[in-house]
């Protein structure tokens, strides 16, 4: 089977890899891939992966059987839509599937509309009412740009004076026009996590459970980022509140094959929780696989990634079977000095593969290229995922913290506590 997948990032190259395992896997292209990617596929520059008709044309010309779309981007410009009409089959929803991570506000829209737990908010198209609105409801409050952000849209708001300044860099201009709609709701409390399904014809498959870490600085602290680690599964959540995040991804499944949100959607449906006292609520659902979170799910994944996105782009849920290791994993995220700010590129990397000579480890690549000289450089302010699996936790956590110290690139920063709820848990017991 000749596949093309879409994107460039750590969620890609794992993505890739675990494709690239499967025997019905003959060519594997990449577009545009990265540093990690072009050590066992075909990495394809020049194609814009948010035009359908190229990457139809690319498909075409290449005897592509499945396309699997990576990030949000072209799936909100509709590149499915694009390629099924054609006949191609393709991992990913329909853009209309889509809007439940390229809107905010439809996405709260639809959790109302299914009775689908999650914050109190409003949505705002003028600033000043969106200003008294933070007047009103006071602080802690969160101030969410309406559209796509790279994951940068989001601000936690600790004061009033802070959430007034987040709203007027959202209708300023500084997120573009995913700003020009404002979603202000209330602050939940409690543990993140993250619970992944594959959805097609109404039906969720859901993977393991992940814990994320967003903020830049150790005891989180510090601007949130894409993720500077992550963990799977996760001790801390009980069965009762598991059970509750499966209901949700369900129910909201069911309901994208369903009026009045009838959908396409084929594809990864991603459920950011979290687990207040009332149970577990969504902060966010997205269109596609989490990054990092897929960088320690598909390495527990034991059935072949081939097979399960094949019969989810042909909507047979009936042919998705999934089984999943016990081992642990953990990611660390290994970042260049500045990021989630400014940052330099072109500092040469050293000792992946002395990472990757580790039992147990595979280091998947973020931001990475190389240059004239063939040298592994930094490509981007996530630069490398450095993951570990092994029977234990501890384990886990200490084999990839062990490998991260055999990686060197100028301005390497990185979190030292990846996995400490967990930890925390283990000590108690």
């Amino acid at each position: 089977m000749n596949i093309l997948l879409l994107g460039s990032g750590g969620r890609e190259h794992a993505i890739a890899w675990a494709l690239a395992k499967s025997p019905k896997c003959e060519k594997l292209y990449v577009a545009p891939g990265n540093g990690g990617t072009a050590s066992f596929a075909e990495n394809v520059s020049g194609l814009n992966a948010e035009d359908g008709a190229a990457v139809l044309a690319f498909a075409r010309e290449h005897a592509i059987d499945l396309v699997v779309i990576g990030p949000e981007a072209p799936l909100v410009a509709g590149v499915a839509d694009v390629l099924r009409e054609a006949g191609v089959a393709v991992f990913g929803p329909d853009a209309q599937g889509a809007q439940l991570e390229g809107s905010k506000t439809y996405s709260k829209e639809f959790m109302e509309a299914n009775g689908i737990p999650t914050a109190r908010y409003q949505s705002f198209t003028d600033e000043a009412a969106a200003l008294a609105y933070v007047d009103e409801l006071g602080a802690p409050i969160v101030v969410k740009a309406d559209g796509l952000a790279a994951g940068k849209g989001v601000v936690v708001a600790e004061t009033v004076e802070a959430a007034r300044d987040a709203v007027h860099d959202c209708f300023s201009g500084a997120f573009g026009a995913a700003g020009a709609t404002v979603v202000i709701e209330e602050c939940m409390v409690g543990p993140e996590c993250s619970l992944l399904a594959f959805v097609t014809g109404g039906k969720a498959f859901c993977m393991a459970t992940a814990q994320d870490h967003k903020r830049a600085f150790d005891g989180d602290c510090g601007p949130n980022t894409g993720g500077m680690g992550v963990y799977s599964p996760v001790p801390i959540v009980t069965d009762e509140e598991l059970a509750a995040m499966v209901n949700v991804m369900e129910t909201s499944a069911a309901a994208t094959a369903r009026e009045p949100f009838e959908h396409d959607y084929r594809g990864v449906l991603y459920g950011g929780f979290m687990l207040t006292e009332e149970g577990p609520k969504v902060l966010e659902f997205n269109a596609r696989f989490g990054d990092p979170e897929t960088q320690v799910v598909l390495p527990r994944l034991k059935s072949d990634l081939v097979d399960v996105m094949w019969a989810v782009a042909n909507g047979r849920p009936e042919d998705v079977e999934l089984a999943w290791s016990d081992q642990w994993a953990v990611c660390v995220v290994l970042a260049s000095e500045g990021y989630p700010g400014s940052y330099e590129k072109g500092k040469v990397i050293l000792g992946v593969d002395d990472a990757e000579e580790l039992e147990g480890v595979k280091v998947f690549h973020a931001g990475t290229a190389h240059n004239a000289d063939g040298e592994l450089i930094t490509n981007g302010g996530r630069v490398l995922n450095v993951v570990a699996l092994a029977d234990t936790f501890t384990e886990a956590r200490e084999l990839a913290y062990e490998a991260c110290d055999r990686i060197e690139f100028e301005g390497k920063q990185y979190r030292s506590d990846i996995g400490y709820r967990a930890a925390a848990v283990f000590e108690e017991r």
